[in-house]
């Protein structure tokens, strides 16, 4: 039976499931019927739009004035050397935004992706074809290598690219495949909830979880515009990655932890359902718990200290006050 209510019930689980190195699953529940994909819908467009990627944004050919044009020794026509080259996956190794990378090569010799990495930037790719060359070919150029999202064409670029090089089409997205399922779920005697299961899979220029973040911290800027006209508080400024890793762990339930049977229903009894409650107390508050043993004591702080929050750290001491409210809420949904 639906009861009355005054607001939406607010999800409480999340989990995140690391298929591969470069495919990961994110799944939330429960939501009120109809706002699992009211959700879902926006961050998969957010995905492609908004995760930050690298591309090659323009070339500069030795010798070579026009993409119709050849090179000397070299198979391929221009316009096909810059389509491979267009497809090739650089990844810049520091903080830059922008590179300038400068190549040279003698045939003969098969070009690849791995040949063009470097100090500076990784190859994604690296068995990717470029071009092949015979033993009189001398080839050249440089690559301006950016930092983006979406996808920019040639034409637009062109207006602050020097006149020397040639602009590319700009294919910054990393997420290759994002798409969603929606399950029902059964909450207390309701099984119209929802589920959101994320799939989400990139090209290994970032993992599918920075993307997946690029993509909240996205949805939180575009929101916060409406932060004057209702009476709630929206973020005006990105989540850091740190920081929105750690707040889904701290409203994970304590079952995700999978302690022994006995520590687990300790912990049960004496009302603690979420791991921010661990992470808020201190030793000697656990060590308190009725029939909490020194062999339970010792394996919930090794699986704190695992999962990177351990007894007694002091680090969100100055945010206990809002986690303790945001926990107890749940609490009540619950």
């Amino acid at each position: 039976m639906r009861k009355i209510t005054t607001s939406a019930y607010m999800p409480t689980e999340i989990r995140v499931e690391n298929v591969s190195e470069n495919v990961a699953k994110v799944i939330a529940y429960p939501f009120e019927t109809g706002y699992a994909v009211t959700v879902a819908h926006p961050l998969r467009r957010l995905l492609y739009t908004s995760s930050v990627g690298f591309a090659p944004t323009a070339v500069k050919i030795e010798g070579v004035e026009h993409e119709f044009d050849s090179i000397r020794g070299m198979l391929e026509d221009v316009a096909i050397f810059i389509i491979n080259l267009k497809n090739l996956r650089f990844k810049i190794k520091g903080d830059s935004k922008r590179e300038i990378l400068e190549y040279s090569f003698k045939g003969p010799a098969e070009i690849r992706g791995k040949d063009l990495a470097n100090d500076v930037v990784d190859i994604v790719n690296p068995d990717h074809y470029i071009a092949t060359l015979n033993e009189d070919a001398d080839l050249k150029f440089k690559v301006i290598v950016e930092k983006g999202i979406g996808y920019v064409p040639s034409e637009e670029l062109a207006d602050y690219i020097d006149s020397d090089y040639m602009a590319l089409d700009a294919f910054f997205t990393p997420v290759k495949r994002a798409i969603y399922d929606i399950e029902n779920i059964l909450v207390e005697d309701n099984p119209d909830y929802e589920k959101i299961i994320f799939t989400i899979t990139t090209n290994g220029q970032v993992d599918p979880i920075t993307a997946f973040k690029n993509a909240l911290e996205a949805m939180y800027q575009q929101l916060s515009v409406f932060g004057g006209i209702v009476d709630i508080e929206i973020p005006s400024a990105p989540i850091s990655t740190s920081q929105s890793s750690e707040h889904a762990k701290l409203f994970e339930n304590i079952e995700n932890l999978n302690l022994s049977a006995r520590s687990f229903n300790c912990l049960d009894r004496a009302g603690i359902k979420f791991i921010g409650e661990l992470v808020l107390m201190e030793e000697g508050e656990l060590k308190d718990i009725k029939n909490l043993g020194k062999k339970s004591l010792e394996e919930i702080k090794a699986v704190m200290e695992d999962i990177g929050y351990p007894i007694g750290d002091m680090s969100l001491s100055d945010q206990k006050d809002g986690l303790l409210r945001k926990i107890n809420e749940l609490k009540k949904q619950g």
